[in-house]
């Protein structure tokens, strides 16, 4: 039964996971399609400045928070749960994290698309790289758990 609410949670946590990735490259295909307009701050320099501090600042304050949360919050909220809870909570915070990691990821290809300048290309590599370490696995879940052996619990 515990192995049954583990593969379904792992299910769910893959399905969210894909569903970042799938947003990310529809906006990626409609900017670069002209669906959605490109370069719209090149002209205006103090705009795109702005754009990019802004993607910047995201970028490297959200990466940190966003793993650093994850991991006091299992260390001191999640791992204290009974399993049923934990498994829960394990799962909203876990979609609190992609959130995180995805709004600003939206936000730096919009920057990129907008002025044009590599600076958001560069921010936005950052997050994908980020959410790679995010990726949801079996043995990921077990470990952050510490559920060496589900069927114990």
């Amino acid at each position: 039964m515990m192995e049954k609410k583990i593969s379904r949670l792992l299910g769910c946590l893959k399905v969210e996971y894909s569903l970042m990735w799938i947003i990310v490259l529809a906006a990626v295909v409609l900017y670069e399609s002209d669906v959605i307009p490109q370069g719209m701050w090149v002209d205006n320099a103090r705009m795109a400045y702005l754009l990019q501090v802004l993607g910047v600042l995201m970028t490297v304050g959200v990466i940190p928070l966003s793993f650093y949360m994850f991991k006091v919050l299992l260390t001191r909220h999640v791992r204290r749960l009974s399993f049923l809870k934990a498994l829960e909570s394990y799962h909203r915070w876990s979609g609190v994290r992609l959130v995180l990691l995805l709004v600003p990821l939206l936000l730096d290809l919009f920057v990129y698309y907008s002025t044009l300048d590599t600076a958001g290309l560069l921010c936005a590599a950052m997050m994908i790289l980020a959410s790679l370490f995010c990726m949801p696995s079996r043995k990921r879940l077990l470990a952050e758990l510490d559920l060496e052996n589900p069927d114990n619990v």
